[in-house]
């Protein structure tokens, strides 16, 4: 059993997206679910690959010139 430790709910467009800190007997995991015209999508990233998931999405933007600032 899965416990959620922090959650947020975003919309973009017609996209719902979760994004759920969460935590079972294996240790923390960030979940991130897409949900759109009822079908649902999700990634699963262990704790210990969250920060170089994250730069790795810094970068992509960074690179492309459309970061967000």
């Amino acid at each position: 059993m899965d416990n959620i430790i922090e959650a947020r709910e975003l919309q973009i467009e017609r996209k719902h997206f979760y994004v759920e800190l969460r935590e079972n007997e294996r240790g923390k995991f960030l979940r991130i679910i897409e949900e759109a015209h009822g079908y649902r999508n999700s990634i699963i990233v262990p704790s210990t690959g969250v920060d170089d998931f994250t730069a790795a999405i810094s970068e992509v933007l960074t690179n492309n010139g459309s970061a967000p600032l």
